[in-house]
Formats: structure tokens, C-alpha cells, sequence
């Protein structure tokens, strides 16, 4: 991280050449999605729900004005895909956001705690589909800097046989954690006592994900079921996750879904994420009953996805670091 002690420390990070093709990304952005008439909105950063998945940890803030919650808290959203799905369910049709999110903890090369994401949503598309149009954009943005590759598409099965050499689909937890153990990735990890989804979590990060997108980009598809998200689950052998990740150079792009129209099931996830929170130690953290009202009153068929612009920014221009490509990282701001 850049020092916030020295002279120059006033100054932005990302030199104003950098900035300048920041800019003619986002614009290259809008004209995509302007030529295909999906629509751009714009949704609060402000709620009184968050994000419940355990591995992820939002601010919060207090507000004491008109019509502020009993305890006055509200939430820094972590993604806008609650109000954005609550417009889906209000007869918007396909729409796309260009939004600052807000992640506690996570500094680094590759992370920023206030960064900026891509999301959009594809009325009567499934994961496969939206995968097609997720290649367009990103290729039209990095073929040239990169000289990309034919795009490569792997399952989740297919990706951990080549690299991890084990079938995330049928091992169990001991499987699992002999994996992690004969290469040798558990010690510094401490996660000797995790369950199945975080030995495969972990497997995944430090065993495939470096591998893939090799000058290319790198489809992972049909994730396990109980990596599903909030993706919709194809019943099977073995039961699918209608999801998908893209990689380029081992980064992590974008992240999308085959998207979970039942609010029923969207409220057992809920719950389920806060119990595997609860045995995390960490706080349990209130259901957005907004949107399950919106998925009760009924979601269109429909996939999305959310892309980190910072990262595809650093691939664009080459760049080492986040800070590279943000005007002030969050020891400036």
C-alpha cells in the first residue's frame, strides 16, 4: 500500500494517463450495453440488510433522521443486486449498474475496501447464455492489451481433475483435506476443523484458480450444489449449480448466476448463511425482506453477473496493483 505520511501522499495513486483510459472503459461500457437497449439504474449504497454470506464483511453506519430503522443502523452494500433484482420483479427488464461497493477488511494488491463493480441482469437468459455475452464485453476491453487466447470453458468437475486431481463432486470432507494436505496448503491456513464447502473453497483458490486463464479468458461453470450462492440448483447426479466465474492471468473477473427466482429457498440460504455465521463467531445480520417480497411477487427468468472494473482495469493497462487504477486507495482517501 502507498504510504499516507509522505509530501506527495495528497496526490492520486493512478497517474492521470490511467485515469484518462479509466474513463474510456467506462464509456466503452455504457455503448455496449446501449447498443443491446439494457437499461442503467442507479440503487442505494445505503440498507437496513446486508450481504449474509460468512465470508463476507460489511460496514455499517448510523443514521438518526426521518424514517431511520429502530436501532439505526444501516449497511454499506456489498453488491447492488437486492435492489437491482427488486426492479427485475417491478417489470424493468434487463438492466446494469456501474456501482461503488464496500467490503471491510480487504486491502491488498488486488483489493481495495471501496471499489467499483459491473453488475447487470438478463431477462430470459440462463448462465450459459449471459457467459457468451460476459466474453463479448471483456474480450472488446482486453483482446487488444493481451493478445487473448481462444476462451477456454471448464466445469467445476473438469477444473478441479486437471488441476487439484480430485472430483469436488464426489470426495468427502477427509478427501478433501488429504488433497489440501499432500500439497502441502493447510498449516498456514488453520482450517483444519472446516467443513466440505471450505476445504473446496480452499482448494479452489490456492490449487486452480492460479492456474487458469493462461493468456485466455477461463469459464468455470456448473459449480458444485453447495456452492450454489444465489444460483439456482439443476437437479441431477450430482445436483448443479447454474453459476459460473471468469479468470484471466489466475484474477478472479466476474462472478454470475443463473438467478434463484424462489423466495422460499432464497430465506433458507438466508438463514443458513447466519448459521454458518453464528458458528464463525461472527454477527448474525438481518434478511432483506424487501426482496423477498420481490421474489414472492415473482423474478423474471433471468442470469446476472458482477464484474470487478478495478481489475479489469490493472489487466487493461497492465497494472501491478489496484492502486494503480484508482484515483485514491483507502490510505489516501
Amino acid at each position: 500500500m502507498y504510504g499516507t505520511d509522505t509530501p506527495s501522499s495528497w496526490r492520486p495513486s493512478a497517474t492521470l494517463e490511467i485515469l484518462r483510459e479509466r474513463a474510456r472503459l467506462l464509456a466503452l461500457i455504457r455503448a455496449f450495453f446501449a447498443d443491446r437497449a439494457v437499461l442503467e439504474v442507479d440503487t442505494p449504497v445505503l440498507s437496513r440488510a446486508a450481504g449474509t454470506e460468512p465470508h463476507l464483511c460489511s460496514f455499517t453506519t448510523q443514521y438518526s433522521g426521518p424514517s431511520a430503522p429502530s436501532d439505526g443502523r444501516l449497511y454499506l452494500h456489498t453488491s447492488p443486486e437486492y435492489p437491482m433484482k427488486r426492479l427485475l420483479a417491478a417489470g424493468s427488464g434487463s438492466i446494469y449498474q456501474i456501482s461503488k461497493v464496500f467490503r471491510d477488511g480487504e486491502a491488498g494488491r488486488r483489493h481495495n475496501p471501496e471499489f467499483t463493480l459491473l453488475e447487470w441482469y438478463r431477462t430470459g437468459f440462463d448462465h450459459l447464455r449471459l457467459m457468451d455475452e460476459v466474453e463479448a464485453l471483456v474480450a472488446s476491453v482486453l483482446q487488444k492489451p493481451l493478445s487473448l487466447r481462444e476462451t477456454q470453458r471448464l466445469s467445476y468437475r473438469e477444473a478441479f481433475l486437471r488441476y487439484a486431481g480430485i472430483d469436488p463432486h464426489t470426495a468427502d470432507t477427509a478427501d478433501l483435506a488429504d488433497c489440501a494436505r499432500r500439497h502441502g496448503i493447510t498449516t498456514a491456513i488453520g482450517v483444519e476443523n472446516a467443513d466440505r464447502t471450505a476445504w473446496l473453497d480452499l482448494l479452489m483458490t490456492h490449487l486452480v484458480e492460479t492456474q487458469l486463464g493462461r493468456d485466455c479468458l477461463c469459464f468455470i461453470y456448473d459449480y458444485s450444489a453447495d456452492q450454489a450462492s444465489l444460483a439456482r440448483v439443476r437437479p441431477g447426479t450430482p445436483d448443479l449449480a447454474e453459476r459460473f466465474e471468469l479468470y484471466v492471468q489466475g484474477v478472479e473477473l466476474a462472478n454470475g448466476f443463473h438467478e434463484l427466482a424462489d423466495s422460499a429457498e432464497q430465506r433458507r440460504r438466508f438463514e443458513q448463511d447466519n448459521a454458518a455465521r453464528h458458528a464463525r463467531g461472527l454477527p448474525e445480520l438481518p434478511l432483506d425482506k424487501h426482496l423477498l417480497a420481490a421474489l414472492a411477487h415473482g423474478l423474471p427468468d433471468c442470469a446476472g453477473v458482477a464484474l470487478g472494473l478495478d481489475r479489469l482495469m490493472m489487466l487493461a493497462v497492465h497494472a501491478q496493483a489496484i492502486q494503480d487504477v484508482i484515483a485514491f486507495p483507502i490510505d489516501r482517501a
